[in-house]
């Protein structure tokens, strides 16, 4: 078995591959890495860990909003060419 690259959103790297994570989960656990950072005290092994963990996770949540933001310019495709809209959310 070949050593992979580190993924924040897998927990053991000798299991296969789990599938990537939902975007509202990963963002959930980034939070937490956050928060758990900014509390201190943590010895420094700890940390890095923790920074690892947070970038891993940073990585998954800013693909999944790129592939999302894609899919919105493709469903709003005029005339064969892509022509991004900003989102104006409706005035109740």
């Amino acid at each position: 078995m070949r050593g992979g690259s580190y993924n924040g959103c897998v927990a053991d790297s000798t299991a296969p591959p789990t599938p990537v994570l939902p975007f509202e989960t990963c963002l959930d656990e980034l939070e937490k890495v956050v928060k758990e950072l900014e509390a201190g005290d943590l010895p420094l092994e700890r940390s890095i860990e923790l920074f690892e963990k947070g970038m891993g996770l940073s990585d998954t949540c800013r693909k999944q909003l790129e592939e999302a933001e894609t899919r919105v310019e493709m469903l709003i495709r005029k005339e064969g060419k892509i022509q991004p809209e900003p989102f104006r959310p409706e005035k109740a």
